[in-house]
């Protein structure tokens, strides 16, 4: 997965491709320009994500997987307290993606 590309699993990304698939099935869009659209998507993430959210996370828990490939960290936790702004929140289960920042500029 191209590092621009990981906010298309993300649940809006997948809504945008679901549709876009649709569209262009129907003749409304071609796959070009459905392409393009995606393009536009994983810009306009990065620089959203990047210059409008200053929120801090923080995560601990019990560690079930993690992984680094090519600068991306991939982490499963189990009955991990999340700290958001408002506080601590218990969860059963979260999947971290962290992504180095200096991969998004290349």
């Amino acid at each position: 997965m191209a590092t621009l590309e990981m906010y298309r699993s993300s649940t809006i990304g997948i809504c945008l491709s679901e549709t876009l698939d649709t569209m262009v099935g129907d003749g409304i869009l071609s796959p070009e320009l459905a392409y393009q659209v995606l393009l536009q998507f994983d810009k306009s993430m990065v620089e959203a994500l990047g210059s409008q959210v200053n929120t801090k996370v923080s995560f601990k828990g019990h560690i079930r997987y993690y992984n680094n490939v090519e600068g991306v960290w991939i982490f499963d936790l189990r009955k991990a307290q999340v700290k958001i702004d408002q506080g601590p929140r218990i969860v059963t289960s979260v999947k971290v993606v962290v992504c180095d920042s200096k991969l998004l500029t290349q």
